[in-house]
């Protein structure tokens, strides 16, 4: 195995179980723990398994020793690896490794979080000795709008991104989330619409900057073997290459503001691991809590040229009818953002696989799913497939 695009590793293991929690948005009488176990026994069920068919449990936000208690789960395999809104990516890589190296069989991944309500949520302050705390908060940063687009201003003098292109990503995935019922924003809006709305940080107004929201998800990971030997109720969607990366705690660190390390290192893995490029995807999720990380993603990715994302998400090609469908669930700015999305972006790849999609986009054979971590701190990838994809 090579810097951990190990080709034989190609859909060695599928996805064969997702779910949400019933409910999103505004949860008030659920705790985080509570959405955990919720969403976990609706992925159970969406694979045809039960508790009793776990080995493995990854959870971030809370401990999987907690979730696999309260689920009355006795794991022999734990992931609790915790690097923010992309940990559920990276626990699909680690499932991948453990289940191929005969660590576990069947791995549940959860997600719960009352990032609106704050039922069950740990306070949110930051640790003074750590490095954010020494070296940015005594600058005057509040928190992620302050400090997640602090390379916003930098791109858009180095390639001349306009205020309306950066604003026509939150246009284009409201036109999404307008075909999707669960989204919690679904009225159309214009690039005049984002522009009025309220200055949170500048360049961003209140329409570019995510929800927060509660809700949670599960996945349920095996082996391609066993999810053949043994098919449930749904087709699995097989897991064809993964990454993981990470750069700076710091943004004000990072070695180039307009572009992200550890998303360009992440995503070559997963694609090599593959064996696709950017050309070969039908469908595509890029982890969206400000406009312009879809931006700095479909670049990063390969999917356009440095400085090209502004105009083509502008010109439509990434909307409803385009030829590069991008957050079709609505994303981080109009369907949920619960604080940590990435288990979002996973459902979404998964129902756009196996056809089930609110806003089903045809023929989807290959989803790329890109998560973050912190603020452009790490990277999650995950290139995903169905079953036609695996001779290729």
């Amino acid at each position: 195995m090579s810097g951990g695009t190990d080709r034989s590793l190609r859909g060695a293991v599928a996805i064969v179980g997702a779910a949400e929690s019933e409910r999103i948005g505004v949860v008030p009488d659920r705790s985080a723990l509570e959405l955990h176990v919720e969403s976990a026994r609706l992925a159970l069920a969406d694979a045809g398994l039960g508790i009793g068919d776990v080995d493995g449990v990854a959870a971030a936000g809370i401990s999987p020793v907690v979730v696999a208690h309260a689920l009355g789960i006795t794991p022999t395999y734990l992931d609790g690896t915790m690097v923010g809104g992309c940990s559920f990516l990276v626990h699909v890589r680690h499932a991948l490794a453990a289940i191929a190296a005969g660590l576990a069989e069947v791995v549940l991944i959860t997600h719960g979080e009352s990032g609106r309500s704050r039922v069950g949520a740990p306070p949110r302050v930051f640790d003074p000795a750590s490095p954010q705390g020494q070296f940015e908060a005594p600058y005057g940063p509040v928190g992620p709008p302050t400090l997640f687009p602090i390379g916003v201003l930098r791109y858009m003098q180095r390639y001349g991104l306009t205020h309306e292109q950066l604003a026509s990503v939150a246009v284009a995935q409201r036109r999404w989330a307008h075909q999707v019922p669960r989204a919690m924003f679904r009225d159309l809006i214009t690039v005049e619409d984002v522009l009025a709305s309220r200055m949170v940080a500048y360049p961003m107004h209140l329409l570019e900057c995510c929800l927060v929201t509660d809700g949670g998800g599960a996945l349920v990971v095996t082996s391609a073997a066993r999810a053949k030997a043994a098919p449930g109720p749904k087709p699995p969607v097989y897991v064809l290459g993964t990454g993981e990366a990470s750069e700076t705690p710091l943004v004000s660190m990072m070695e180039d503001v307009t572009t992200s390390k550890a998303f360009r290192l992440s995503s070559a893995r997963a694609f090599a691991q593959a064996g696709i490029g950017p050309k070969d995807v039908d469908h595509l999720m890029i982890y969206d809590a400000f406009a312009h990380l879809p931006i700095y993603g479909l670049e990063d990715l390969g999917f356009v040229e440095r400085g090209e994302a502004g105009a083509f998400i502008a010109e439509g090609r990434t909307s409803p009818g385009g030829e590069l469908p991008l957050n079709t669930n609505g994303g981080g700015l109009s369907y949920t953002h619960t604080g940590m999305y990435g288990m979002f972006l996973v459902q979404e790849s998964v129902r756009q696989l196996r056809g089930e999609a609110a806003a089903q986009v045809p023929g989807v054979e290959v989803s790329v799913a890109q998560g973050v971590g912190g603020m452009f701190m790490a990277a999650g990838t995950l290139v995903l497939g169905t079953e036609a994809t695996l001779s290729g």
